[in-house]
């Protein structure tokens, strides 16, 4: 196993790092991680997923933008937006160069669903898998590529969950590909307001989905 760290100029010149964790063997396959602003790439969620996709021999990339620094304090919200499209689109660009993956999983939580509304009209993604973990469903892009993707999908939210919305689930139900799972209690943060051992339960059963899928 070997991590690489690197880092790209992002949006209005402010530095994007990103982690490379390298399987033993060369491998064609690569899973995308693109995490919320607070809920990072060391959080549970993406921690034992990493583990799973390196046990699968896929190369696992982390895009660790940093968008509760400083840097960020007087973007507004449509900036916010513009910056994690620009970056993350940088960043995957600068590491799919020179090599041959052919396979490929994007998991992507909260803010980064943002991202992935945009990433997943690349070709290279045409039969991307995509793991969508409590999307932004206020935002048109995210709704619509979720609501008309063809790719294999799943999507975990909560019923507490702020961005939840019964007539955008509604909307989600009629696409075939997308594997809806609607978790009872739990919030935007993945936890339940009142059970410790929910919130437990939550982060099993889509670590166990993504496992299976």
């Amino acid at each position: 196993m070997k991590a690489i760290n690197n880092k790209v100029t992002g949006y209005k010149g402010i530095e994007v790092p990103y982690t490379v964790m390298l399987t033993e063997d060369y491998t064609k396959k690569l899973a995308i991680f693109l995490p919320g602003a607070g809920y990072t790439t060391k959080s549970p969620l993406f921690h034992f997923a990493e583990e799973i996709f390196l046990d699968k021999s896929y190369d696992v990339l982390r895009v660790n933008y940093q968008y509760t620094d400083k840097a960020y304090d007087e973007f507004t919200m449509e900036e916010l937006d513009e910056a994690i499209v620009h970056d993350v689109r940088l960043v995957i660009s600068e590491v799919l160069k020179g090599r041959n993956y052919q396979d490929f999983y994007l998991v992507g939580k909260s803010l980064g669903t943002i991202a992935m509304g945009a990433e997943m009209e690349r070709s290279e993604f045409n039969e991307a898998k995509a793991v969508w973990v409590t999307p932004l469903l206020n935002r048109e892009r995210v709704l619509n590529t979720m609501v008309n993707t063809k790719n294999a999908a799943q999507c975990y939210i909560g019923d507490k969950d702020r961005y939840y919305s019964p007539g955008a689930f509604e909307l989600l139900k009629a696409n075939p590909n997308l594997e809806l799972t609607l978790l009872p209690d739990i919030n935007h943060r993945l936890d339940s307001a009142t059970d410790p051992l929910k919130s437990i339960d939550a982060l099993k059963q889509i670590i166990a989905g993504i496992k299976n899928f």
